[in-house]
């Protein structure tokens, strides 16, 4: 190669440089913080990923994202808000329920919050209205703080022995009250007593199983919440130990070996998470974006746990139930 052609193709390249890093810098920041833990948010991930590409929009292409996880550790959330809030965002993604939410609308009145929480995001100070958010965040909302009695109902259908049924709630969020409420007025309408626990750290598990056996309680009900999310497998695992019949609010608790579970599809909630970052990034307001509600909720029963429970699955409960995994 002759000296001049080879100073050419030189200097070309790194006249390249910095237009090419340049670009790297100009693609619009996505921060997305979570209540939960990076493995048990996977699916979840996957998901919004999912959404933002039917957005138009690729990681490492012409978006970035920077995520943080607290692994069920509230106390963490208002410090993993404010890193992210100190970084270019384009948009502040708060999985993971209102405590994340929260953490994220006191970091920032400017940057645009999409969030995914289990109450009323009025109520919990996020928005003016369901129709008009009117500030900086936006999100999706499944109310599920009174769906606690339809859980009761369906766990009293599967186990109709159990004349007490158990309620594990995390005293630490907002809506624990709401929750309480709704389970003991399903539980109330059945003639069944409501034994209500509360646990807010690993350690608080064993022992509430512990009480659900000295208490003969014969069924349970687990609050929707992060932190138990977080727990998942732990929870799983305690239920079984103790040969407890127990109902969640998400598909993937039975999908890893627990019994039931009665809600709204995370999965699909974060596709729709990911759609509306991305009209986001293409100029749309939180403050114009209604936050939705979903209308569909789906019941899922595990009948080989059921089996080795020894319950027999009411012919009622399989007509409505929306999978049964074998």
């Amino acid at each position: 190669m002759r000296r001049c052609d080879f100073i050419k193709i030189i200097a070309g390249t790194a006249a390249t440089w910095p237009l090419a890093a340049l670009a790297q810098q100009s693609l619009p920041l996505i921060g997305f913080m979570s209540s939960r833990s990076s493995k048990d948010s996977e699916p979840h991930r996957t998901a919004f990923l999912r959404g933002l590409n039917e957005a138009g929009y690729v990681p490492e292409q012409n978006v970035k994202i920077e995520y943080r996880w607290a692994d069920g550790h509230y106390e963490r959330l208002p410090e993993i808000a404010a890193e992210l809030v100190r970084l270019p965002l384009a948009a502040l993604v708060a999985a993971g329920g209102e405590p994340s939410a929260s953490a994220a609308k006191s970091a920032t009145a400017a940057i645009p919050i999409i969030f995914v929480i289990g109450g009323d995001p009025v109520k919990a100070g996020l928005t003016t209205s369901l129709n008009r958010p009117g500030a900086n965040a936006t999100g999706i909302s499944f109310v599920t703080a009174e769906l606690g009695g339809k859980r009761v109902n369906l766990i009293a259908e599967l186990v109709p022995k159990a004349t007490t049924i158990a309620l594990l709630v995390n005293p630490n969020m907002a809506e624990a009250d709401t929750y309480i409420q709704s389970a003991r007025m399903g539980a109330d309408a059945l003639g069944r007593r409501l034994l209500v626990l509360h646990a807010s750290t690993p350690g608080d598990l064993e022992p509430n199983f512990n009480s659900i056996s000295k208490e003969g309680a014969g069924a349970l009900v687990v609050q929707n919440d992060p932190f138990f999310d977080s727990q998942r497998d732990r929870l799983i695992a305690l239920a079984a130990q103790y040969s407890v019949p127990t109902i969640y609010h998400i598909r993937e608790y039975p999908a890893a070996g627990g019994l039931m579970s009665y809600g709204a599809s995370l999965v699909d909630t974060y596709g729709q998470v990911g759609v509306m970052t991305g009209r986001i990034l293409k100029g749309e307001h939180p403050q114009n974006m209604p936050v939705p509600q979903p209308t569909q909720f789906e019941l899922v029963i595990n009948s080989k746990i059921a089996r080795s429970l020894h319950l027999s699955i009411p012919p009622q409960l399989l007509a409505i139930a929306d999978e049964v995994i074998e």
